[in-house]
């Protein structure tokens, strides 16, 4: 059994994040600072290494779900947006920074996209290395 599954999902995500943090094509971009991941937020993240704890997430969701597309990582990571005296509603999760996470793990060649039939993203061997190397 991989270790993906005998770590707590946070523990794995910060060791995850950490093993990412060497990969020079997992760089965050300049504009991060200035954009919401979402809808429902009210601003731009202020963690300093959000894009490599965000990245490991996505990784992660994709080992476990075998192929997944942005659309899916959108409502996955969307949350309630507060809309005053009206009940909140659940909007989804900006999809530039997920785009633009799974392009840079492409060029890494962690991920593949997926044959026709099925569209979206999943590991290559390098990739699945990775993530099962994790302890």
């Amino acid at each position: 059994m991989s270790s993906i599954y005998e770590l707590k999902h946070r523990e794995f995500n910060n060791k995850l994040a950490e093993a990412l943090k060497k990969i020079p094509e997992l760089k965050a971009p300049e504009w991060i600072n200035f954009v919401k991941t979402s809808v429902a937020k009210e601003r731009p993240t202020q963690e300093p290494d959000f894009w490599h704890k965000r990245a490991a997430s996505i990784l992660r969701q994709v080992y476990i779900r075998k192929t997944v597309g942005v659309n899916r990582l959108k409502i996955r990571y969307g949350g309630k947006k507060s809309r005053g005296v009206a009940p909140p509603r659940f909007r989804e999760g900006g999809g530039k920074i997920i785009r633009t996470i799974l392009q840079q793990c492409e060029k890494a060649g962690l991920l593949e996209k997926a044959p026709e039939k099925k569209a979206g993203r999943k590991f290559t061997d390098k990739g699945k290395k990775l993530l099962e190397a994790i302890k």
